[in-house]
């Protein structure tokens, strides 16, 4: 039996883990992005140690920018060279943009952002960054709507303290796009966010993930439940739908009720137990004896307390 998992196992990592990893830090075929590039070559094998800086003469300021970046440090440190050189690794090999003869033949045979597609982008991005937390990027959410790399991050100047966002705020970067989202936060009972107590990627990797709406975890009940602890068990009486997805009783963004609630309490619980053992009726004052515990306080849950899962031996009905 170990050795048919064993076996099982092996066979997932080759058909489906090695795949991604044999994928990181491919090099670009700079002459599929640009043609042009197809008989250029790359500055560092010219012979001339002018070449290598000569992109200062007319990007000098640019350049400075971009050696104060940790990009920068990084490709001076780990190849020792001059900063210039260190362009053709974003832009492609620059021989023949630094010998052509007029200015449009200079700007055609160079890769400029501003020129290729959203995905040709973050072809170049993925030459190093295809690791960790970016590894599972291909085929994730912001690959398939051809989300760029630097509509989310400043590559060639930094601007902000943390990860070269855009802005200093990271839920701003975000809210970008996902306007819902920043609106529920607005609500009264919302998560930790407009305090600054969490961002959105303690719960969501924007590169991708294994779980769905690219979550850290593989699903949601795991993900809550990385803060949450308590709620996580194993119960003796566990409640089906929160052992199935938090999300069907909160909205983990914001909620105008309790903890997150969708809908108020009985009204939420109504919604699967229309008739079990007592009836699910709202009552008027002519019946307030048996309308109690729904017309009062916390509504099912002033007797069912135990709502997430109980440990308790009678804790059958989750009332203790």
């Amino acid at each position: 039996m170990f050795r048919i998992c064993f076996l099982l196992v092996l066979k997932i990592i080759l058909l489906f883990v090695f795949p991604l990893i044999s994928q990181a830090g491919q090099k670009v075929n700079w002459a599929q992005l640009n043609p042009l590039l197809k008989s250029s070559s790359s500055i560092t094998n010219s012979g001339n140690p002018d070449d290598e800086t000569e992109c200062l003469l007319c990007h000098e300021k640019y350049i400075k920018a971009f050696g104060k970046t940790k990009h920068a440090r990084v490709y001076s440190k780990g190849n020792k060279k001059v900063l210039g050189s260190s362009c053709e690794t974003c832009h492609g090999p620059m021989l023949r943009h630094l010998k052509g003869k007029t200015r449009k033949e200079r700007e055609r045979s160079v890769i400029s952002f501003k020129n290729i597609s959203s995905r040709q982008k973050n072809l170049i991005c993925l030459q190093c960054h295809e690791k960790a937390k970016n590894l599972f990027w291909r085929g994730s959410t912001h690959d398939r709507m051809e989300v760029s790399c630097n509509e989310c991050h400043h590559v060639s100047s930094r601007r902000t303290r943390r990860k070269y966002f855009i802005n200093e705020n990271p839920d701003k970067v975000c809210f970008q796009c996902h306007r819902i989202q920043q609106a529920k936060l607005q609500r009264t009972s919302h998560m930790p966010l407009r305090e600054g107590k969490m961002t959105c990627s303690n719960c969501h990797n924007p590169h991708g993930g294994s779980g769905p709406s690219q979550l850290n975890h593989a699903t949601v009940t795991e993900t809550c439940t990385s803060c949450h602890t308590e709620k996580r068990g194993p119960l003796i009486w566990e409640h089906a739908p929160v052992r199935e997805s938090c999300i069907t009783c909160h909205d983990p963004h914001g909620s105008n009720f309790p903890s997150l609630l969708k809908l108020k309490v009985p009204y939420l619980c109504q919604q699967c137990h229309m008739s079990s053992f007592h009836s699910s009726l709202l009552m008027d004052s002519s019946d307030l004896s048996s309308a109690s515990e729904f017309m009062v306080g916390k509504g099912c849950l002033n007797c069912h307390s135990r709502i997430h899962g109980s440990n308790h031996p009678s804790g059958r009905r989750f009332q203790r």
